[in-house]
């Protein structure tokens, strides 16, 4: 798994909740124009897979599957 979607998983802890709008989500890429429409990319990717939820108004949750998958990330650090 690359950097940047581990740094998009580990939003959820880093900022404490357990859904995120896009705009949060978004800071993993910095202020980096082509980062950021690499996250967008990631948490498309990341829906498809069954790690996110799709909530509604750019909102997202991390499903069991994306719990896991950020928990384990947690543990490398």
């Amino acid at each position: 798994m690359d950097q940047l979607t581990k740094d998009v998983l580990k939003s959820f802890a880093a900022w404490g909740k357990d859904s995120l709008d896009l705009h949060q989500l978004f800071e993993a890429g910095g202020n980096d124009p082509e980062a950021r429409t690499a996250v967008f990319d990631i948490v498309e990717r990341l829906v498809r897979e069954g790690m996110l939820k799709e909530e509604g108004n750019d909102f997202y949750s991390l499903t069991a599957k994306g719990r896991l998958a950020a928990q384990q990330i947690q543990g490398e650090t």
